[in-house]
């Protein structure tokens, strides 16, 4: 600031004023070349940014002409604002209930886009026209309160660093300026909603429609630098990656036309050559006319819907605006793009307002003539010096004619914030107001005298403003001085006759109910042609299906991966999955490994086939048992039973009846006393069996010994010797188990590895060495009484139960020896079905070789049962 009033004070005559009743009158060398004033008793300041000024390019390559070339550009859209700011004036001054008496004026300048139209604009609101001096109490205007503007933050920044020095409030309708060590701390208050509330709501969309590979336009300087600095992490930690970040090298938009065909050209083709569909473009108002012209150069290159189909997402600080040259230059290209505006709503009255300007009847506005001209591609016929060409004109043409993207009939965002700053201080004024009456009461002439106002006092006011304003919404301000707002999501539409319209999609409100500050209406979305009416998507690379997982290639951002499929026995349920997940114990991973199947329970049960089958053949082989116990107890005096040993003959037939019953209890789910009592009980009942069976053996073999003359033999033939082979192979076999019960018992257990579809119920054994020593032991009883009776079935005699007994110790091993390869073999429910098998075909083996031959001779063959039969020999 020292430096530009050091420079004022250069240019300008040195003079004294001894007190602020001096009359200092200096020529300003560079009048203004638009205002628009009106009288009031109190005004508000307003600097706009309609005008370019466009000179030649001096090279110093020869002598340069004496006057210089210039053009008057006008950005048509932004005469709304004036319009606006001046029907928010005549709103108040018309409304008896808001400040009575009192009538507000206003004087608007043009910035031209430029930092020292800037700061001449600024310095013409404080001082009195041609009269101004810097730091000198001049002709101050005393009845200036606020002044409004600008419309991008370099703007605000320029006019800020001008009226903190005087404390005048400032409201503008920009984002916030960057601050830096220059400006320490200005006195401003933001119309335009937080842009912290602007990125998440651009977030929510990205997000919404899954746009997760997007392109980042912004400007190259600390404006867009900001954007991206605070974009890209918060968009990055939401799984959002940056195709590119090109950012047009401008400084102002007078540096902007003159690089368009320089720069954005090449923006251009980066743009349509990458791969990104969704392009969020940050920037100021003018920026549009960048994207005018990628239009323009997407219709020369010819580019289709087959080459890229790009989604324009705009900030809210960008309008759509054309100037002159760009009248007839395409706008397809950003046909469907969505854009962030301040909420705005359109005030009653203010249509018919701006439908019914005409130069004719805008006294004092300074800004019509031109802006008529250029809208329309008129002039009229008092400046035909500087016709540039076209008709001329009647000033009966009608503003609503005007295509969107040169005027706008409705209010649009920007607008819609000067006319809440107008209010802002409209009330604010009425609150200061009230709270002087007292001093009135009291005969206080200085409370009275609202023209004593001084412009420190106003901010107290200014910061606590709230009202509901015309259009139904309230205005206040956070405690940072910025509007408590949101924004609002349109859709852009254009049609082949150069005219557009915006459909509201959706908004950002920070205050919604129940948490919702984003909210969108999918179905009102028009999109561009080239996406075929289907929604767009924006990836780098495509989703991976459930069943896949993500792999992100080697120097690739995180968005570009390859899809592989799960490993084995792994699942992923969703989209784009990181990393495969293991299903729970009681499910299994579907074929295609995308969801998780619940496991069936599995256990041999009394319900299905194969357990009704075993069950059915365990209960007959019973019968049959009981049938043939039966039989020998009604014929236990004839010869063929006596001849036998009876006792070994019934407990043979006992224990495989109870061999053929245990056999059930491995069928049915595992029960805790089942599991403890399926091994145990049939490994003592078959060692019972098989002792019994060597017992029978060896009487056979003691029993021929001891007919030689002088055998000692005889003393051992008897009950005892069957007694003394049965009981401690039993008890042996009977110790074993109930160690096994004691050290590590069988207990119901759930196999989640051996089937993958199911969830094997089965009895876990405990200890498997104990399982096998019952076997073991069981095999090593079996051996013994096959090699006895294979040593005795030679002998003479016709009822010797040695030879029935090798057949049956044979069948006997020969099923345990191949239950063991089998048993290991198997899973599940089948693995039990071996078991019992074994169980039933080595007793029914025991059964049918020793017994059935007798039980022949005692049914059917009663005549054999004889003694002299039993005493014959062979030859």
């Amino acid at each position: 600031m020292e430096i530009l009033v050091a420079f004022l004070l250069i240019l300008l005559p040195p003079m004294a004023c001894k007190d602020h009743t001096v009359t200092c009158r200096v020529k300003d060398p560079h009048p203004p070349l638009q205002d628009y004033q009106q009288s009031g008793d109190f005004f508000i300041g307003g600097i706009v940014s309609q005008s370019i000024i466009i000179s030649n390019f001096i090279p110093f390559t020869e002598v340069p002409p004496q006057t210089l070339h210039e053009e008057l550009l006008v950005v048509t859209k932004n005469y709304q604002h004036i319009l606006t700011l001046a029907f928010a004036i005549k709103e108040i001054n018309e409304n008896p209930q808001l400040l009575p008496n009192i009538t507000l004026g206003f004087r608007i300048y043009d910035s031209y886009f430029t930092a020292k139209g800037t700061y001449h604009a600024t310095l013409l609101l404080i001082f009195t026209p041609w009269k101004h001096l810097p730091n000198y109490k001049c002709d101050i205007q005393d009845n200036l309160i606020a002044v409004i503007g600008g419309l991008d933050p370099l703007t605000s920044l320029h006019m800020a660093t001008v009226l903190d020095i005087y404390k005048i409030p400032q409201l503008i309708y920009s984002p916030a300026p960057v601050m830096n060590d220059k400006t320490p701390g200005l006195s401003f208050y933001q119309m335009a909603p937080q842009e912290a509330t602007q990125y998440a709501g651009i977030l929510s969309l990205l997000l919404h429609f899954k746009w997760i590979w997007i392109g980042i336009l912004t400007t190259n300087d600390e404006y867009g630098d900001r954007f991206v600095q605070t974009v890209f992490p918060l968009f990055s930690q939401s799984g959002i990656c940056f195709a590119f970040i090109e950012r047009s090298h401008t400084q102002g938009i007078v540096t902007e036309i003159n690089s368009m065909l320089t720069q954005g050209a090449k923006i251009h083709d980066k743009i349509i050559d990458g791969k990104a569909n969704a392009v969020v473009a940050y920037g100021e108002s003018f920026s549009v006319i960048l994207l005018r012209w990628f239009s323009y150069l997407s219709e020369q290159q010819h580019v289709t819907n087959k080459e890229k189909g790009i989604v324009w997402i705009l900030t809210a600080q960008m309008e759509l605006t054309s100037i002159t040259h760009q009248r007839t230059w395409s706008i397809d290209m950003i046909h469907g793009a969505l854009s962030f505006s301040i909420h705005s709503k359109d005030p009653s009255g203010f249509q018919h307002y701006v439908e019914n300007r005409k130069p004719l009847n805008a006294k004092g506005d300074g800004f019509i003539l031109d802006f008529w001209q250029q809208a329309f591609g008129c002039i009229f016929a008092n400046r035909v010096t500087e016709r540039l060409g076209g008709d001329f004109c009647t000033a009966e043409e009608k503003l609503k004619s005007l295509p969107g993207p040169f005027f706008e009939t409705r209010m649009i965002g920007h607008s819609y914030s000067i006319y809440n700053a107008v209010y802002a201080v409209a009330y604010a004024l009425q609150t200061m107001f009230s709270s002087r009456l007292p001093y009135r009461a009291m005969g206080d002439e200085r409370g009275m005298n609202l023209w004593n106002l001084q412009f420190w006092q106003f901010h107290h006011f200014l910061r606590r403003v709230s009202f509901n304003n015309s259009a139904g919404d309230q205005v206040s301000f956070d405690q940072n001085g910025e509007l408590v707002a949101g924004f609002d999501i349109f859709n852009w539409i254009f049609s082949s006759n150069q005219s557009f319209h915006r459909v509201k999609v959706g908004q950002v409100d920070p205050q919604g109910l129940l948490g919702n500050v984003f909210s969108l209406n999918e179905s009102a979305i028009t999109w561009h042609s080239w996406f075929n009416q289907a929604k767009p998507h924006s990836v780098c690379s495509e989703s991976c299906r459930p069943g896949f997982s993500k792999k992100v290639k080697e120097g690739d951002p995180f968005c570009c991966y390859d899809c592989i499929p799960c490993p084995e026995g792994k699942i992923s349920v969703q989209h784009d999955m990181n990393d495969c997940s293991k299903c729970s114990d009681v499910s299994y991973p579907s074929k295609n490994q995308d969801s998780c199947v619940p496991r069936l329970a599995s256990f041999l049960s009394f319900k299905e086939p194969l357990g009704v089958a075993l069950a059915l053949f365990a209960l007959f082989s019973s019968l049959i048992t009981a049938l043939a116990l039966a039989t020998f107890l009604k014929h236990r005096s004839t010869p063929i039973v006596k001849a036998n040993n009876r006792g070994l003959t019934y407990t043979l037939l006992v224990s495989l009846l109870l061999c053929f019953l245990c056999s059930l209890l491995f069928i049915g789910q595992p029960q805790k006393v089942t599991c403890l009592l399926r091994q145990t009980a049939f490994g003592i009942i078959f060692s019972v069996a098989v002792s019994c069976v060597l017992a029978k053996t060896t009487t056979v073999v003691l029993a021929f010994m001891a007919t030689r003359p002088g055998s000692s033999m005889r003393n051992w033939v008897g009950k005892s010797l069957a007694n003394s082979i049965v009981l401690p192979c039993s008890f042996i076999q009977a110790g074993i188990c109930f160690v096994w019960l004691v050290t590590s018992p069988p207990f119901p257990d759930v196999d989640i590895h051996s089937v993958r579809e199911e969830l094997i119920l089965e009895c876990n054994e405990g200890s498997l060495t104990f399982f096998y020593c019952v076997l073991g032991y069981m095999g090593f009883l079996a051996i013994i009484s096959f090699s006895v009776a294979f040593l005795a079935r030679k002998l003479p005699d016709s009822f010797n139960e040695a030879k029935f007994i090798t057949f049956s110790m044979l069948v006997f091993c020969s099923v345990w020896l191949s239950f063991i390869p089998t048993y290991l073999s198997s899973k599940g429910k089948y693995m039990v079905a071996v078991e019992i098998f074994s169980i039933l075909a080595s007793s029914a083996g025991l059964l049918g070789c020793i017994f059935a031959p007798k039980f022949y001779i005692i049914v059917l063959r009663p005549e054999l049962n004889n003694r002299e039969q039993i005493i014959r020999r062979k030859a």
